[in-house]
């Protein structure tokens, strides 16, 4: 790789479609995907339904969109949403739960995993009253974003899950990048969200798809989402095209991730080496800077000098994702250029 490219680890999002990737969407033989006679978005569909051990499953634009969707079809305007405070829901989706939707979020706090205290949430269902929202749906995330990549194991959804279940409510799992989870912990994603009645995964973040996320559950649930995706502006036509791109990751993507995962690794290790940061060895593909020395500006821009591509993740601290187009060679060259920005600091 020359000194003069950019490596760009912003996000797993930033992927090209390869050449398979884009022969597959020339050749897709498409319809009209809201009459619901395009066979790619269908086979498409199909898959991602059947990968995750769920009934039906419709193809969306957004990761965004496909939980906007299922807030949507779990719930009714007034009702509450339990998730938690580090959410990609609560604070990455511009309070479109509570806009469109017309519910209340109610943020729990995260622990280190991405998880919810069972305690937690016990306390937070609330009994039937006049005065109160009805708590109508759990939601969970996996991996988890903000808690940099962490898996949620199979037993710790279980747990919550039956939690809202008992007192009747939903469970909807954000799972973004639950192939992550899948390859990391070695456990079917089907295993990994088995106690979640729905879940969501985007195609256009370690699976490199160039846009689309796919949510899946019960037949009865996805048909009303299909009238909220509807509603939102997300009933395509041609569609068949993007989709291809999907089935195409779905059937080669997933368990390239390990790479990934293994360049995470050696990126943190290597990061970890200089000293005006803290790096804890990361579990998937998501990489967390905590600034010891300096500000987290004063790096971003020292990092973007020297044509490394990050982004800021909270008070001092800075997000790395490794992805499908940035290899080996190119971690190695990141951290070499990241060293020369410290010795330069």
């Amino acid at each position: 790789m020359s000194d003069t490219q950019s490596i760009d680890l912003r996000s797993d999002t930033v992927t090209q479609p390869d050449a398979a990737m884009r022969r597959a969407m020339a050749g897709a033989e498409v319809g009209d995907d809201v009459f619901g006679d395009d066979p790619s978005v269908n086979r498409l569909e199909a898959m991602a339904a059947e990968r995750v051990g769920k009934e039906a499953a419709v193809y969306v634009p957004s990761g965004t969109m496909a939980n906007l969707v299922a807030v949507l079809s779990h719930t009714r305007p007034t009702d509450e949403v339990l998730l938690g405070s580090q959410s990609h829901i609560f604070n990455a989706e511009v309070a479109g739960s509570a806009r469109i939707g017309g519910v209340q979020l109610r943020p729990l706090p995260n622990d280190a995993g991405g998880g919810l205290d069972e305690s937690d949430v016990e306390a937070a269902i609330r009994e039937p009253n006049l005065h109160t929202p009805r708590t109508a749906l759990l939601c969970l995330e996996n991996t988890h974003n903000s808690c940099g990549g962490q898996v949620l194991p199979a037993a710790k959804t279980e747990a919550l899950a039956a939690i809202a279940r008992e007192a009747g409510a939903g469970v909807h799992l954000d799972g973004a990048r639950i192939f992550n989870a899948e390859v990391a912990s070695e456990t079917p994603a089907a295993e990994l969200v088995a106690a979640a009645d729905s879940v969501s995964f985007c195609l256009s973040k370690g699976l490199a798809c160039p846009v689309g996320s796919v949510l899946c559950g019960p037949s009865e649930l996805i048909d009303r989402a299909r009238r909220e995706r509807k509603m939102l502006g997300g009933g395509m036509r041609q569609a068949g095209v993007l989709a291809a791109a999907g089935v195409h990751a779905l059937e080669h993507n997933i368990e390239r991730l390990a790479e990934d995962h293994a360049n995470a690794r050696t990126l943190a290790e290597g990061l970890g080496r200089l000293g005006p940061f803290a790096v804890e060895t990361p579990a998937t593909n998501i990489v967390i800077l905590r600034v010891l020395e300096g500000t987290r500006e004063g790096w971003l821009a020292a990092f973007a000098d020297q044509g490394v591509r990050a982004v800021p993740f909270g008070a001092g601290r800075i997000r790395m994702v490794t992805h499908k187009d940035v290899d080996a060679a190119a971690i190695d060259e990141a951290l070499r250029r990241i060293e020369q920005a410290v010795a330069a600091a």
